[in-house]
């Protein structure tokens, strides 16, 4: 066995023997610490022995395949955030114009005529902003809470979507050591984004409705769940009028897409948080729920063409081939295996509940 200087709070190679028989090793500063050997059990069998004691002294681990040699990749885990995350920065930014720039066609503001009034539309932009961000960071606290690594929130812009982003992500780059930090890292995303909407929209149904005359409001109905007209009907207010020329504040259409992205955040397939829900609760019998989701939704796209002329059928219908697409991904598997507590179950199923409190079978539809 070819063997580099390896550091000396890595584990030496025959410590890994009973799961990975190692011939060779190799350090370099780009690519970490590489064991090349022979898997002595299936592949996540392997990754369950031996990344516990990677970890445990500040590895992470992932095994792979180069030109025909499994390979065992060691690198050294950060918690913390090294120097100015730029991309995370701009990528806020771009995000906080775009939402801007939707919010003004909510407000029916032309930003043609002038540019300035982009800024009146700022209660929108924080309404939807804020929820991303708190969902997201729920995620990281979790994670640091857990020494899992994760990066910064990635806010997605997309400045001609009604909406203004495509949500956030956060990338999770280690090792799970068990269900409790999986669970705990996927729920607190949604329980956070949830309190969030809960929060943005009993302010914005306190707030006036505005009266508009044309623009994006006037070509898009939106349905609003039974959590936003609850909280409404709890404080006395309404989200929809018998006049159709006025429509609930845009703070309140903020809270709508922070419920809308919640619910599809909580969707059981793929790397969303309803899989690592749903993971941390059922183990490997999630396959059988993962698979059933995209069917789910072809069938509610198909009654909505049926009973509803047509109206979110296109909506649900990429949903369904994108969830194909997600469950063929793979969901995160925890290293440790032992189920969760009472506690911990119960506080999952309530999650998928309240998100089930963010559905409508229409969300958004066209009324040209």
């Amino acid at each position: 066995m070819a063997q580099q200087s390896l550091p000396t709070d890595l584990p030496h190679p025959e410590r890994l023997a009973d799961a990975f028989r190692v011939y060779e090793v190799d350090t370099t500063p780009e690519d970490g610490v590489r064991y090349y050997g022979e898997p002595v059990t299936e592949s996540q069998q392997v990754l369950r022995r031996v990344a516990p004691r990677f970890r445990k002294r500040g590895y992470r681990v992932r095994l792979q395949r180069e030109m025909g040699e499994h390979v065992l990749v060691a690198t050294e885990r950060s918690l913390g955030v090294d120097g100015v995350p730029w991309t995370n920065v701009a990528l806020a930014l771009a995000t906080l114009l775009s939402t801007l720039f939707a919010g003004s066609r909510w407000y029916g503001l032309s930003v043609v005529d002038d540019p300035a009034a982009i800024l009146q539309a700022w209660p929108f932009a924080a309404a939807v902003l804020g929820i991303l961000a708190v969902h997201e960071f729920g995620h990281y606290a979790l994670s640091r809470y857990h020494e899992v690594q994760a990066s910064l929130p990635y806010f997605i812009p997309l400045p001609l979507n009604v909406i203004g982003t495509l949500g956030a992500v956060i990338r999770m780059d280690d090792n799970i050591p068990d269900r409790r930090a999986l669970f705990d890292i996927g729920v607190a995303g949604p329980l956070a984004g949830l309190a969030a909407t809960i929060a943005v929209t009993a302010v914005g149904v306190s707030l006036d409705p505005i009266r508009v005359t044309g623009g994006v409001a006037t070509q898009i109905e939106l349905g609003y769940p039974l959590l936003i007209r609850g909280i409404a009907a709890i404080l006395g207010e309404q989200v929809v009028y018998a006049d159709p020329t006025l429509i609930p504040n845009p703070v309140v259409i903020g809270a709508w897409v922070g419920a809308f992205v919640t619910f599809l955040n909580l969707l059981p397939v793929g790397q969303l948080d309803g899989a690592h829900i749903t993971r941390s609760l059922l183990g490997d019998r999630t396959a059988t729920v993962q698979t059933a989701v995209p069917f789910a939704l072809f069938a509610l796209a198909g009654y909505l063409v049926v009973f509803e002329s047509g109206r979110a059928a296109a909506l649900w219908g990429f949903w369904g081939v994108l969830t194909l697409l997600l469950g063929r991904a793979g969901t995160a598997t925890p290293l440790d295996e032992t189920p969760l507590g009472p506690k911990r179950q119960a506080v999952g199923v309530l999650t998928l509940v309240l998100g089930l409190l963010c559905f409508v079978p229409v969300p958004i539809a066209i009324t040209l």
